[in-house]
C-alpha cells in the first residue's frame, strides 16, 4: 500500500480526544477533558432546523452560505467588535475547525512559519503541519500571566512568517487580552508584513473584562492603527460553544476585502458549502433569543468560583480564568516531568479525565486543563480527587 505523505504522518495525536475517548470507555468516569457545553440546545434554534427538513431545504447552497445567515454573522461581528462588515466578506464554515483550514489554506505555502501559542489550541500546530507548513511556538509563560510578549514574537519572525495566531479567549488558558495589548499585537503584525487569524470562538463568554477583537485596529477598524494601511486581520466565530451546537457544525470566517473570490474557489474544493439545516439552525440561533447564551455565562461563572475553590483548598496553583470556560491548573507537584502519561493513570485510579496540558504545547508540562461546562456536583467532585502538594497533605 502506498504511504502518506510525511505531512499527513507527522500530524500528532490530539491529547484531548485520547484522554476523552479513554474517559467515555470507562464507566462512571467524571469527564472534565473536553469543552462540551452541557445545556440542551434551545427550542427555537432546534425547531428552526427541523422546519428546513420538513420543507424539503436540504440542497446546496452558495459557497460562502446562505445571504440571512452571512448578514446575521456580521451583525452579531458587528456588535462584538465595533466593525461594521459587510456580510459579502462573511463566509459560513463548518465550525471553527474546517474555517482555520480554510483560512490557511489561502494563506500559507509549504515552508511557510505560522507563530503559534504555546500553550494553545491542539489543532493550530495540526493545521499548519498538514497544509506543509512550519509551526513556531511562542512562549506564554506563568510569569507573565500566559499574555503574549511582542519581545518574543519579534525573536522568532523570518523571512518565511507568514502569519500570527491570536486566540482571546483562550483556550486551554482562559486568559483574555485587554485593548493595549490587543492593539499592541495587531501593529506587531503590521509592522512585520504578517496576516492575523483571530480564534474569537469564545467571544460570548468573559468574566467582568470586556472581549475584544484584534479587527477594531486593523485597516477599517474603529481604532486601526498608523500602520495598517491594508486590512490583515481574518477573525474565526463558531456557534459550537456559544450556543451549543457543537455537532451542527457551524461557524464563520470574517474577512478582509479581495479575498472573496479565492475563499470561495477554496471553500468549493473542500466542503462545497455548510449544511442547509446547520445554517437554519444557526439563523435562529444568531437571531432569536439569547437566554441560553447568558444562562451558560451564569453556569461557567457559577463553576468557575466552585472549581478555584475546591482548588484554594487543595492548595493548588491555578490562573485565574478570565474568559471561556476552562481553568488552567498546575498540578507539576504530582505529575513527575510527564502530565500526559499521569492523567492517564489519574483517570484509571481516580475516574476523572483532566486534558493534558502538553495536549497544547510543551509550555503546558505539569499543568492541566479542566473544563467547567458540566455539572457543577461532577465539577465539584471530580477535582476534590486531586493531590495536594506536600505542603498540604
Amino acid at each position: 500500500m502506498p504511504s502518506a505523505p510525511a505531512r499527513v504522518v507527522s500530524v500528532p495525536v490530539n491529547q484531548i480526544r485520547e484522554i476523552t475517548q479513554a474517559a467515555w470507555a470507562a464507566p462512571d468516569s467524571i469527564v472534565l477533558s473536553i469543552g462540551e457545553p452541557a445545556f440542551p440546545v434551545a427550542r427555537h434554534v432546534l425547531e428552526a432546523g427541523i422546519s428546513a427538513l420538513d420543507r424539503d431545504d436540504t440542497n446546496y447552497t452558495p459557497n460562502a452560505g446562505i445571504g440571512p445567515v452571512r448578514a446575521a454573522f456580521a451583525a452579531r461581528f458587528a456588535h462584538l467588535s465595533g466593525v461594521d462588515d459587510d456580510p459579502s466578506r462573511v463566509f459560513v464554515v463548518a465550525g471553527a475547525q474546517q474555517g482555520l483550514h480554510l483560512a490557511l489554506s489561502t494563506l500559507i505555502s509549504a515552508g511557510d512559519e505560522v507563530l503559534i501559542p504555546d500553550p494553545g489550541y491542539p489543532t493550530f500546530t495540526m493545521t499548519v503541519g498538514l497544509l506543509g507548513g512550519v509551526s513556531v511556538p511562542y512562549p506564554l509563560v506563568p510569569h507573565h500571566g500566559f499574555q503574549p510578549r511582542v519581545d518574543d514574537l519579534q525573536q522568532l519572525v523570518t523571512p518565511r512568517t507568514r502569519v500570527l495566531m491570536l486566540n482571546s479567549p483562550s483556550n486551554p488558558l482562559g486568559s483574555v487580552f485587554d485593548h493595549d495589548l490587543t492593539r499592541e499585537l495587531v501593529r506587531f503584525a503590521h509592522q512585520n508584513d504578517l496576516w492575523i487569524i483571530s480564534d474569537e470562538c469564545y467571544e460570548a463568554f468573559t468574566y467582568d473584562v470586556p472581549h475584544v477583537s484584534p479587527a477594531r485596529f486593523d485597516a477599517g477598524g474603529p481604532e486601526a492603527v498608523p500602520e495598517a494601511v491594508e486590512a490583515r486581520v481574518i477573525t474565526s466565530l463558531t456557534l459550537s460553544k456559544t450556543y451549543g451546537l457543537t455537532g451542527l457544525r457551524i461557524g464563520a470566517l470574517v474577512t478582509p476585502p479581495g479575498m472573496e473570490t479565492v475563499l470561495n474557489n477554496v471553500m468549493e474544493a473542500t466542503v462545497s458549502c455548510v449544511s442547509a439545516t446547520s445554517q437554519y439552525a444557526g439563523l435562529a440561533a444568531l437571531t432569536g433569543p439569547q437566554d441560553y447564551v447568558s444562562t451558560a455565562l451564569d453556569h461557567y461563572r457559577s463553576n468557575r468560583d466552585a472549581a478555584t475553590a475546591v482548588l484554594d483548598g487543595l492548595g493548588i496553583d491555578y490562573l485565574d480564568a478570565r474568559g471561556a470556560f476552562y481553568l488552567w491548573a498546575n498540578l507539576s507537584h504530582a505529575t513527575g516531568g510527564d502530565v500526559r502519561t499521569w492523567t492517564r493513570t489519574f483517570l484509571a485510579e481516580r475516574g476523572v479525565a483532566l486534558a493534558p496540558g502538553t495536549a497544547f504545547g510543551s509550555m503546558g508540562e505539569g499543568w492541566v486543563r479542566i473544563a467547567l461546562c458540566g455539572r457543577t456536583e461532577e465539577l465539584v467532585e471530580g477535582l476534590s480527587r486531586l493531590p495536594a502538594p506536600p505542603l498540604h497533605d
